[in-house]
Order: C-alpha cells, then structure tokens, then sequence
C-alpha cells in the first residue's frame, strides 16, 4: 500500500457521495482508495458513537492511525513489519476502502470487511502487509479494512464500571456504517462478508453473537480464532481488571500502554489463556453471558454462511519463545518428535478442535458452514504452516513482504500461485458462488461442507 495517494494531473480525484457525507479519495495503479474514514468517535472509556455527517468533502487521503501499542520485536521479524510504521492515536476508529479501478456506473461488487488480528493489543488495519490490491484487483471485490481499539483501550473492564468490549462495539459500528455507505463505492450491502485473523477472526466469531449481525453482514471468514482459550476467563480477566485501575482518563497514553504490559504479567497465573489475556468478555455488552452464547449464535446461524480453519502448524509461531521447547528441540532423535507432539496438541487445544466444534454447531443450527485447513509452508522454514501464514496468501505484494521470515525459503512465484488460488477461494466465497462439499488447493488447503 502506497503510504502517499498518487495523483497525475491528468487524473481527476476519485469522487464518492456516500449518506455520511461527499468524501475525495485517490488512484493506486489498479485499485482507487479512500483511506483513514472516521466511522465513529468516542472518549476514552467510552462506547462509540457514529460520527455526525458532513457537507464539505472529507479527504480520504490519509491512512488510519493504529491504535496506541508497545512493540513485538519477535512479530516483526516473523511478519517483516516494523514498530511505530504509523502513529499512534487513540482516535482510531478510522476505516479504508479499497476498490478495483473502473466499476461500472451502477455496479455493485462484493464486500469483504477485514478485521486484523494480534491478540488484541498490536496490529492496525492499514498496517502494508495487509495491502489489499491483489485480493481487490484479481477478484473484483471491495475489501474494507478497519482499526479499532485495543488492550486497556478497547478490551478490560474494571470493578469501578469501565465497560469491556469497546473494541468490538467499535467494530459494530464500522459495519453499520458499511450498511449505511458502502453502496455509494460500488459494494453491495446486500453481500457482505466479515473476515478476520486470530483476534480479527475471534472478532467475527464474538460479532456473530450479537442479534444485529445477519442485519450487517451476510457471510463470515473466521481464520485461526483461538476459541479454544475464550471461555472461563472471568477470573482472569476479574485480577487484570484490577491491577488495571491505576489507569484512568487522564493517565497518559503512553503510560497506558506500559502499565499494559503489566496487567498482562497478571495473567499468566491462568494457564494458556494467557497466550491472549486481553479479549472479548461476556455478560458485557454487546455480548450475552457465557452460559447464552451458544443460544446466541444458534439463533444468528441461519442468516450467515461461515468458512473457518486453521493452519496445520498453528502453534509453530509461539515455540520457539518457549526455553522448555528450544531445549527440548535440540535432543538428538527425540527433540523433533517432541516439538512436533507439542505443536500439535497446542494447535488442536487452541484453534483446531474449537473451529471444528463451531462449524458443527452452526450447520446444527440451520446455517451453512465449512471447515477448512491451510497446510502450505515455506519450503525447508522451521515455521511451516505457523499462524499468521495466510496473511502473505491473502494480502499478496512482494514488497511489504519481503523480509518476512515466516516466507524464507519460498520464491514469490510460489507464494503468489498459492496466494492466487486462496483469494479467488475467498472472494468467491464472498460473492455467494457456493463451494460444494469438498474442495482443494493442491498441496495447501482442504474444505469441506459440515
């Protein structure tokens, strides 16, 4: 993605008249944005609320800021970003829209609205690794990336009343305001699709529980969701809200994100799920208790069609950071069988059962679900399938890339032939085609109907 909109002066502006009000965006080689739109606004602390409507043009020229964060030095090297790449602010609650060049007047093409992941506390939607152009340009879709707050931002509540789950009522209200516009850049409202990654994935899922969600989207692509660590986390969750009460409206924000790092110390009496402390939390709005959420999604699955996997080395990201793991993987014989052990019953505790158990659900329920795994890994990388590796698939560009470590050993040729075939899976998921009951990518994917 292009940090600075490119227009020759032989090229008119992009011009769009959405309901919220006229807004300029500009052209990018095949694709036209319109970047860094306020969907919402809130006070620190605060749900948001959807911003009022505008008359003067808003230039959309400019991407959105991440949410306030503290570096991830071990994601950067896997992923080849890099910390501070935009700023911080928390007026976050920004979206941008990326549209392939030349839509026709009056047509109206699939809309895929993306939901970034890191355990809800790093990632911003218009983070470069999650350039869009090829998934847009190959496909003939809208993808709609959005950032909303995260940590003690947007995902703790405390005893003194700081409601929880901000960050998914920020999400809520991006995708009212796709409902509400979207039409006006070529979308249909009428086929949306919800897709995230990890906490991005867990996203979607936990938006599916709230009774509004067949109204704002239509399909769901829940890619490696931890939903195997999101249930019995009050307790938890309860002992980080209270080493969280020392932040309040005036702390600084950047002592928030430090005094961040140290409820996350608190957790990690409880086991595994403190692999993501942060994170949505029921009984809290907008979500039911956790005894209902199953009801919750039972009574949205006949409106929404889902996809949901995972990859077949989920856990191969995290072990490495394990002393226990890099010890135990340098036995002579024994060592590789054992972090392969490992790998497994990780990937299967977090990721795997868990999404197979939804999808049955869902089907149960009278949706239409399919399960999928993704199995492609660089040749010869130690990371294999780890998680995160359908990113580079998804938000294919050689460039921002290209110092990922999770990608060594492979040429972009033979990321991109699979790339190619997973987003022509995605958008025609997207676009309501159907997939039959089985289906493949030669050597990296396999679904199937549940």
């Amino acid at each position: 993605m292009s940090s600075e909109p490119s227009n020759p002066p032989y090229f008119e502006p992009p011009y769009f008249e959405p309901l919220c009000g006229p807004i300029t965006g500009w052209r990018d080689g095949e694709v036209v944005r319109a970047t860094g739109i306020p969907y919402a606004t809130a006070g620190r602390f605060q749900p948001p609320v959807a911003p009022s409507d505008w008359t003067a043009s808003y230039a959309a020229t400019t991407l959105a800021p991440a949410c306030p964060q503290g570096p991830v030095p071990f994601l950067d090297d896997v992923l080849g970003t890099r910390y501070g790449e935009l700023p911080g602010s928390e007026d976050c609650q920004r979206l941008s829209i990326t549209v392939p060049a030349g839509l026709a007047d009056g047509e109206q093409v699939p809309v895929m609205v993306w939901l970034h992941g890191g355990s809800y506390t790093s990632g911003s939607g218009d983070l470069a690794i999650f350039d869009a152009t090829s998934l847009v340009s190959e496909n003939r879709v809208i993808v709609v990336s959005v950032t909303y707050r995260l940590g003690l931002f947007g995902y703790l509540a405390t005893g003194t009343g700081r409601p929880a789950n901000l960050g998914l009522l920020d999400q809520l209200e991006a995708f009212r305001w796709v409902q509400r516009n979207i039409a006006a850049f070529g979308g249909d409202p009428r086929r949306v699709t919800a897709f995230g990654q990890s906490a991005g994935g867990d996203s979607v899922a936990h938006l599916m529980a709230t009774p509004e969600a067949p109204s704002l989207f239509q399909r769901a692509i829940i890619q490696s969701a931890p939903l195997g660590i999101t249930r019995g986390r009050h307790k938890m969750s309860r002992a980080m809200g209270i080493a969280a009460e020392a932040v309040t409206e005036d702390t600084p924000m950047l002592d928030v994100v430090a005094i961040e790092d140290h409820v996350s110390q608190v957790a990690r009496k409880f086991g595994l799920m403190a692999a993501m402390p942060f994170g949505t939390q029921y009984g809290h709005a907008p979500l039911p208790p956790e005894s209902r959420v199953e009801a919750a999604w039972n009574a949205t699955a006949r409106g929404i069609e889902v996809l949901i996997g995972h990859t077949s080395d989920e856990a191969r990201l995290f072990l490495p950071r394990s002393p226990v793991v890099s010890r135990l993987g340098k036995i002579p014989g024994l060592g590789g069988v054992a972090v392969r052990a490992i790998n497994w019953a990780v990937t299967e505790a977090v990721y795997g059962r868990s999404a197979r158990k939804f999808a049955r659900r869902h089907a149960r329920a009278g949706g239409k679900a399919y399960s999928y795994l993704l199995s492609w890994g660089a040749p010869g990388n130690s990371y294999r399938a780890a998680h995160t590796v359908d990113l580079p698939l998804l938000f294919g560009n050689q460039q921002t890339w290209a110092a990922a470590g999770l990608l060594k050993g492979a040429t972009w040729d033979e990321i991109d032939a699979v790339g190619r075939e997973m987003r022509r899976l995605w958008a025609g998921f997207a676009r309501g085609d159907g997939l039959g009951e089985t289906g493949r990518i030669p050597g990296a994917l396999e679904y199937r109907s549940m």
